[in-house]
């Protein structure tokens, strides 16, 4: 009986503080009506978030890593190319991205499943900023939990005021994202790559 009044407690209690200062929202940029032309060029990925380790595991090797994105021939496509730098090792990768009216995320080629969202840096005091989610449900019927859920940043400039990368931190701990991953951007990167 007290275990129940206890949890009961501190349900009300995070109920109340979650009322009095709530976490900020992000601003969702729709891809279907986002005008794609203005996210062309290169951008650096800075940091990752994530519910659990395993949403940002694939980062904590990883150096630096700068991101092209372009155009392709196809109507409503993007296509995205990653120069990363992985202990000693240069590798690049590329994604293709579709725009598809419906949606308001973009779909990865050959993941079905992958939800992209896109947005706004501004929820981070970084108007040069972007993040991405990347959701995938989970693997079974029987698991409540998403098998893939995480928050990458995004700059135009490598170099991003450390507070920019607090306040990402922050908000998206107040989100329940604890899970932190900054890349350390010291090595730089090679001409010399392996292609994934």
């Amino acid at each position: 009986m007290l275990d129940k009044l206890w949890s009961f407690l501190l349900c009300v209690y995070g109920l109340v503080h979650q009322a009095l200062v709530p976490c900020p929202a992000p601003d969702l940029l729709p891809a279907n009506s986002l005008n794609t032309q203005q996210y062309l060029g290169k951008w650096y990925f800075i940091a990752a978030v994530g519910f659990r380790d395993a949403d940002i595991h694939m980062f904590r090797g990883m150096d630096s890593s700068v991101f092209s994105v372009e155009e392709t021939s196809v109507k409503d496509t993007l296509q995205m190319t990653a120069d990363m730098r992985v202990g000693d090792l240069c590798l690049k990768q590329t994604w293709t991205y579709y725009v598809r009216p419906e949606r308001d995320d973009l779909e990865v080629e050959g993941r079905p499943t992958r939800r992209t969202l896109i947005w706004s840096g501004k929820w981070v005091g970084c108007p040069q900023c972007i993040i991405l989610q990347e959701i995938e449900p989970p693997r079974s019927e029987t698991e409540a939990v998403d098998s893939l859920s995480r928050h990458l940043l995004y700059a135009r400039q490598s170099d991003v005021d450390p507070t920019v990368v607090a306040a990402f931190q922050e908000n998206s701990a107040c989100n329940n994202l604890t899970a932190f991953v900054k890349l350390p951007q010291t090595k730089g990167l090679s001409l010399r790559y392996l292609t994934l």
